[in-house]
């Protein structure tokens, strides 16, 4: 029917996603800004002749508009606007015609339905004498603009222990028959990644009558921007909602840079090098300023090093401090969020630029590779280690000022040793420039030009100039294209990925995209970086415990293994001592190889998989592959050293013999190795408990974890396993988590600490102490990284959650903005809960980021108060649960007075009560 209506009488319903359900949290979508988003596709819809009566002036006013209604936080409900509502007689005729399987399930979880009001819940948490469902939202014309209801969670909190696939509410389905029925939708459009429709409980595919998302869609088109690097949670949208996805642009990246005290302390290491040159009587000095200064930032700590052994330990550390200080420096991290249809403009548009060039790609070697072959520096700046020390010949450097403020310009002086980080920030900033001249259309003379460029450069930036830069430029597309599918027509597909890890054809966005192939998963390259992956892991282990790791828990997600290709689980088939076998022409996986013991040079790992809902859904395949081969591995004659995984095969099954399982029932459960939520649910079950602080100690959060992932996969149906959990918890000596790329970090989302954190704190519920936890960096393929999760929490700390780089840029967007920092305040505060990881000074440095510098807290005061007293009470929650215990008294204070504070702003100044 769209593309037979006039657009002036097309009905479009923009739904905007909200968890936790809080008012400081609205408009969820990762990596976008969402409520500037949403003004942008109100004006395209304008000025494409829809009838949009009125249009917000900014993402901010939008937000204003929504919270002067009804909200799905229930703080000053019953004050707040109700500008639309279903009356619960319609909605009861509605859900009579339901199917009697749905009708049943839902008033098994809610109880009956109550015509009269007396004791009915409105979906909103609380008693009310009322007979409607107030609807969230606010007409424009035939646009609505409304919020998503809650899944229900937030209603009996308890419900986080046990319902992994929690019916919706009646409040939740009377939403969108609302949006059907009463306000006339002809599309829906959820904005952003990612609401929960597409997770309601249900088939994983080919959705019957009865499974929730078909129920509370019906037959409706479905589009659904969301961001191109996530073909996962994307593909679960078009399986389960009927999503046309308009894939949108990344947020701007940039190098993190210093910045305060790191940036003093880069300056005292640039000092203490040319003294050793230069003056060695100005080296004691220069030495008692730099210990200081690193112990006074707990630097020391990010390291792993000991007091002593910094006052000891002079060029040794220094040299370590270096590196580390050239690491935080070249880490990417977010510039802002993506506007909707807005292409990145100036400095943004340009590091972006640098960031997708940086990598290789067909018939490219990466733009800082090219540069560094023109130097002639033997080196690749995408895989060497910072700290190592090259020689370079004057020659090279001459006419680079960068490096020449370290030294003299006299040959008597001149040493040419610089470390690799010095020489990397050089590759960048000449990349920088060069971008800059492409994108002003400024001519770059090559003649003049004072790197010696060659061929090979000057082929990286016209591929910039011809291919990258067109491609961003057509980011309006994705408004484009949106209208189009609005009119019924067809939205072109395209590939999904990771821009800033090899995969520009991904660009321009606006497209339909797709995923993988799954028969092809492992793909080759993915098998090779999961191989290196899996040697980097036993080696840091080895190191720093004098033992080969036994036992390992992996959280294996669908979204990374179709953007990757399969690297985690290529990583843990490698930890077995197993290898893919691909078809010679179709390159698809048709079998597995045992590799011996001789060959891997290692005792092999018994590894257990925590799979997620979409894992589950979306590799069958993989499953089955990884248990044959665990079966395959404990069926061999090795030595229990050099087998751990066939020992504990064969010590289990023995023990279910004891207890009365019969032989292959024993066999079947001592092979359970992958486990994750009951089919049908997804999650890990702690998001619900933390958010709503419904938890006494880490027991709790323990027995939620396990409750949401005991069902046990393999060949043959899943089925609830909880003691086969908990035998795998309490045997696992490490839990790692990867991450594939560095358009985010593990304190930009809660999948992050749930699952993580969740396999760490039940590790220690049921043996009293953590795993050790690593955390994979396979953001360069060609070279895997692994370092302890404290590492990992203190490098995101530095380098972005606490960079002012970052606040500023969140800052430009608003309500949003403040979202954002709120949003990292909540992941530290869960990932120290779960995994212990997340030093003091860390929370001290929030606060002083966040809420005691002056500008900042004016700023979220004014754009989003609730997000400025969310984050106070959570850092007084982390002192009263003993998270972060060395705080000052008048610090304490300081944050009760931050709270109350915006709570009166929030009750005072019509920030949505009317």
């Amino acid at each position: 029917l769209l593309g037979q209506t006039l657009p002036n009488q097309r009905k479009v319903a923009l739904i905007l996603a909200n968890y936790p359900n809080r008012d400081g949290r609205l408009a969820n979508g990762v990596g976008l800004d969402t409520p500037a988003s949403c003004v942008e596709i109100l004006k395209g819809l304008r000025d494409a002749g829809y009838w949009v009566e009125k249009i917000p002036e900014s993402g901010d006013e939008l937000i204003e508009w929504l919270t002067a209604g009804v909200t799905n936080d229930p703080e000053g409900w019953q004050l707040r606007l109700v500008r639309q509502e279903l009356s619960w007689q319609e909605y009861w005729d509605y859900f009579q015609e339901l199917p009697i399987a749905v009708q049943k399930g839902i008033r098994e979880r809610w109880g009956e339905f109550d015509l009269n009001g007396n004791d009915n819940k409105d979906g909103q948490g609380e008693i009310t004498e009322i007979s409607a469902f107030p609807i969230s939202g606010i007409q424009l014309g035939n646009v609505f603009v409304g919020i998503q209801p809650s899944r229900g969670y937030d209603i009996d909190p308890a419900l986080n222990y046990h319902a992994p696939d929690l019916e919706p509410t009646d409040g939740y389905l009377a939403f969108y028959y609302w949006l059907r029925k009463c306000f006339g939708a002809q599309a829906i459009v959820h904005v952003g990644k990612h609401g929960n429709l597409e997770w309601l409980p249900g088939k994983s595919v080919a959705l019957s009558e009865c499974c929730y998302p078909e129920v509370a869609l019906a037959a409706m088109p479905h589009l659904y921007p969301f961001i191109v690097n996530d073909p996962g949670e994307g593909a679960q949208a078009k399986r389960r909602a009927q999503g046309v996805i308009i894939d949108h642009l990344t947020p701007p990246m940039t190098r993190a840079e210093l910045y305060g005290p790191l940036q003093q302390l880069e300056g005292l290491v640039d000092e203490y090098y040319e003294a050793q040159s230069l003056d060695l009587s100005r080296l004691p000095i220069i030495r008692v300023r730099i210990v200081k200064l690193i112990l006074d930032e707990h630097l020391h700590e990010d390291l792993g090093i000991a007091v002593d052994d910094i006052e000891a330990g002079e060029s040794e550390i220094t040299n370590q401090i270096d590196a580390y200080l050239c690491e935080l420096k070249e880490a990417q991290i977010r510039d802002g969020l993506h506007v909707f249809s807005q292409c990145p403009q100036g400095r943004q548009l340009q590091d972006l630029i640098v960031a997708i060039a940086r990598h290789p790609g067909k018939n490219r070697i990466g733009l800082t590779r090219a540069l560094a072959q023109d130097l002639g520096w033997d080196f690749d700046p995408l895989t060497e280690e910072f700290s190592v020390v090259k020689d370079i010949a004057r020659s090279s450097i001459d006419s680079i000022s960068k490096l020449m403020t370290r030294e003299e310009a006299t040959e008597e002086c001149y040493t040419g040793k610089y470390t690799v980080g010095d020489l990397v920030e050089v590759l960048e900033e000449e990349a920088s420039e060069l971008v800059e001249q492409i994108i002003t259309n400024s001519p770059i003379a090559i003649t003049d030009y004072r790197l010696p460029i060659s061929k090979t450069t000057k082929q990286e930036l016209d591929w910039i100039r011809d291919r990258l830069l067109p491609a961003l430029q057509q980011t309006n597309q994705e408004l484009t294209q949106l209208l189009r599918g609005l009119e019924g027509r067809y939205v072109p597909s395209g590939p999904s990925g990771a821009p800033t890890r090899g995969r520009p054809d991904v660009l321009p966005t606006g497209r339909n995209f797709y995923s993988v192939d799954i028969r092809a998963i492992p793909t080759e390259t993915a098998w090779d970086v999961g191989r290196k992956a899996a040697e980097v892991l036993v080696e840091r282990y080895t190191q720093e415990n004098g033992e080969y790791p036994k036992t390992l828990g992996i959280s294996v997600w669908g979204t990374s293994t179709m953007r990757t290709g399969g690297d985690d689980i290529s990583e843990a088939l490698a930890l077995l001592g197993v290898r893919p076998i691909w078809d010679g022409s179709s390159r698809r996986v048709v079998d597995f190889e045992i590799l011996p013991v001789s060959v891997l040079q290692r005792p092999r790992v018994d590894v257990t998989l925590r799979i997620s809902g979409f894992f589950r859904d979306s590799f069958p395949n993989l499953i089955d592959l990884f248990h044959n081969a665990v079966v395959a591995v404990a069926s061999l004659d090795e030595s229990p050293s050099d087998n751990p995984l066939a020992a504990q095969v064969k010590q289990e099954t023995d023990s279910w013999l004891q207890v009365g399982l019969s032989q292959s029932q024993a066999q079947m459960r001592s092979h359970y190795r992958i486990f994750g939520s009951k089919p049908g649910a997804y999650g890990a079950g702690l998001q619900g408990l933390i958010e709503s602080q419904n938890w006494q100690d880490e027991q709790d959060l323990a027995r939620a974890y396990i409750n949401w992932s005991s069902y046990a996969y393999s060949s043959s149906s899943p089925k609830g396993a909880p003691e086969a959990f908990e035998q795998r918890l309490k045997q696992m000596q490490i839990v790692l988590h990867n991450q594939d790329n560095r358009e985010h970090d593990l304190l930009d989302s809660d999948d992050y600490y749930q699952f993580q954190g969740g396999l760490t704190v039940a590790v220690r519920g049921l043996t009293g102490k953590n795993p050790q936890t690593y955390f994979g960096d396979n953001s360069i393929p060609e070279k895997p990284k692994v370092r302890q999760l404290k590492e990992e929490i203190a490098r995101v700390y530095r380098s972005r959650v606490v960079n002012p780089k970052w606040i500023e840029g969140v800052m430009r967007h608003g309500y949003k903005g403040a979202f954002e920092m709120a949003a990292t305040v909540d992941y530290l505060f869960a990932y120290d809960a779960t995994a212990n990881c997340v030093a003091d000074h860390m929370y001290q440095g929030v606060a002083q980021g966040y809420l005691f510098d002056p500008d900042v807290q004016e700023f979220i005061q004014q754009k989003n108060p609730w997000a400025l007293r969310d984050m106070a009470e959570r850092l007084l929650e982390a002192n009263q649960r003993g998270l972060w215990q060395s705080v000052a008294p008048e610090t304490l204070e300081k944050l009760r007075a931050i709270a109350l504070e915006a709570e009166a702003v929030i009750e005072g100044e019509n920030f949505g009560i009317v």
